[in-house]
């Protein structure tokens, strides 16, 4: 499934059903407008409904691990967020093996394997012990980036958003709803490249939980539902070429399978 069979158009009605393998829902506009406006959403697990995506959260360095293989120390270092467009999703149906296209102007293209938590709703200055009621459901996810792009912009003290936002550099599978999955906080993540085990952690592993990474964001950012975040990476991340399989792989939820094309 290409990234135009995962967006939605303005024109359609919210709650809709997935026509043809498509997610194809948005609200109305309350005024006309002068073109369509497509918005991205991810498929919900045993449903024909989907996930309109508002934005996307993601957490630097949340495995000590992981913090240490990127020249961090992770015993002093407050959590920290960046963001992706809400489009850079690309859905991988259960079961499937999607191709996933190397991106342009990068020579060392990195996967990234997390945990993603889809908010139904939000607020500001979430307590940390309320956090996890604005979770709608969980799902596997890769922060796909563009290591070299991003280590130039470091290395300038310029903005690194051409390593992590562009056009689809956040693969996420369906979305499980919370009665499903419950809230993982522990279990196997993984992630394999052409059969051959690379990154390999535990969930409670993490750093910052993901009730505090909810809790910290609200503190920056009104939430809101439709936002998703992805939960960082452990350690051991690595370049894929074309033609590499990459498999990520949380406990509980269905494996996540693309092809570097």
């Amino acid at each position: 499934m290409n990234r135009r069979d995962l967006l939605m158009t303005s024109t359609a009605s919210l709650g809709g059903a997935l026509a043809a393998g498509c997610a194809s829902v948005a609200a109305t506009p309350s005024q006309p407008t002068p073109f369509t406006v497509r918005l991205a959403a991810v498929p919900i697990a045993g449903s024909a409904e989907v996930f309109p995506v508002r934005r996307i959260y993601c957490i630097g360095r949340n495995y000590a691990a992981h913090a240490r293989e990127m020249g961090s120390d992770p015993t002093r270092e407050p959590p920290f967020f960046f963001q992706k467009p809400s489009d850079a999703v690309q859905f991988v149906p259960p079961g499937q093996t999607v191709d996933h296209p190397y991106p342009s102007l990068t020579r060392n293209y990195h996967y990234e394997v997390e945990l993603v938590a889809a908010l139904q709703s939000g607020g500001r200055n979430i307590p940390v012990e309320q956090a996890l009621q604005h979770v709608y459901g969980y799902a596997v996810g890769l922060d796909m980036t563009r290591r070299d792009l991003q280590s130039d912009m470091k290395d300038q003290k310029k903005p690194w958003e051409i390593g992590k936002a562009f056009d689809l550099s956040a693969p996420i599978g369906p979305i499980h709803r919370v009665a499903q999955t419950g809230h993982p906080a522990q279990g196997a993540i993984t992630l394999s490249v052409n059969g051959t085990v690379k990154q390999s952690a535990n969930l409670n592993q993490m750093i910052w939980s993901m009730a505090e990474q909810i809790s910290r964001l609200s503190e920056a950012f009104e939430l809101q539902a439709g936002d998703l975040i992805y939960a960082g990476t452990p350690e051991n991340v690595g370049p894929v070429v074309r033609g590499d399989l990459m498999v990520a792989h949380i406990d509980g939820l269905p494996d996540l399978s693309l092809r570097v094309v």
